[in-house]
């Protein structure tokens, strides 16, 4: 089959955007932590593990632009894992153009490193760490996509926080899909998803018309492709492996992070922005993490920590 262009998934994503407020939510959280971090940096380096499109950075950008004083350089090193065929980063590197266009357009200095590779095997070196910079790393939700020590020995979960630790960045942010349908257990695991799954069709049911050429392609192209992932796939093959925030909490801190406390403007920040939409979104606190559910599900988290 075809693959789908950039431009095409870009409208798709913002019908998306305007039906749900899941995804906002989670950059805002991400870009308003990288901009309080950014107030009085001269370089700021962001380090983000699944950068795919780099459709979270044009909103900060723009922000950055209109910083007093100026913007700072921004340096951005894009990770995704390799593309099948002859150009393994190929994705990757349109992502650092188009980034670049953005900047030229709104006068942010900008510099990209692109790396497409399995993320356990990534060396601190690649990143290019400068001294003088202030250093984020970003992961929305594509930890899931890591395996876990039910597969292998060494885990790449940990292998990727072990990597993050030994950065010791100013700020890691972490966005999870918050699930439970990573049981070896087939009927286990299908029950879950189902749940899961079901909680977001539901959603769309309610928000975005079913004949939408939009949500057909986003259904298909995301979560089409993870639900034959979780139900038909086992062991290496099956990549959609999330956690709940709860087991997160207990793997970042094995792994030596703190978190750092939700500020409670930020909290009102992000509830408002969820009334703008149907009432059965929510946007909740747990201990440091802000949540964000339908229904009372709670389907994503979000969290800020630093090296302990």
């Amino acid at each position: 089959s075809k693959r789908t262009s950039a431009a095409e998934m870009l409208k798709a994503y913002h019908v998306y955007m305007e039906a749900c407020p899941f995804k906002k939510i989670a950059i805002i959280f991400a870009n308003h932590t990288f901009l309080e971090l950014a107030e009085k940096a001269t370089t700021l380096h962001i380090i983000d593990f699944g950068i795919l499109y780099g459709f979270q950075w044009p909103a900060l950008i723009f922000r950055l632009s209109k910083r007093q004083g100026g913007p700072p350089k921004l340096r951005i090193t894009g990770i995704e894992l390799p593309q099948r065929g002859f150009r393994p980063a190929e994705r990757v590197e349109a992502t650092g153009r188009r980034l670049a266009k953005y900047c030229e357009r709104f006068n942010v200095p900008f510099e990209y490193n692109a790396i497409a590779k399995k993320w356990e095997n990534i060396q601190i070196e690649e990143l290019k760490i400068k001294e003088n910079e202030v250093v984020a790393v970003n992961c929305l939700f594509r930890f899931k996509n890591l395996l876990d020590e039910t597969v292998v020995v060494n885990s790449p979960r940990n292998s990727v926080l072990n990597l993050i630790r030994k950065i010791k960045p100013d700020i890691f942010i972490q966005a999870i899909v918050n699930g439970s349908y990573n049981a070896p257990f087939f009927v286990t695991r299908f029950r879950e998803a189902l749940f899961h799954f079901s909680a977001l069709f539901d959603m769309w049911d309610m928000n975005i018309s079913r004949e939408d050429q939009m949500r057909l392609m986003f259904e298909k192209e995301f979560y089409g492709r993870e639900v034959i992932n979780v139900v038909a796939c086992e062991g290496l093959e099956r990549v959609e492996r999330p956690e709940t925030y709860k087991q997160w909490q207990v793997r970042n801190t094995r792994a030596g992070f703190k978190q750092l406390p939700v500020g409670p403007q930020l909290m009102k920040k992000l509830r408002c922005k969820a009334t703008g939409y149907h009432d059965d979104f929510m946007v909740d606190q747990d201990g440091q993490w802000m949540l964000q559910g339908w229904k009372g599900r709670i389907i994503y988290a979000s969290s800020a920590w630093v090296p302990a």
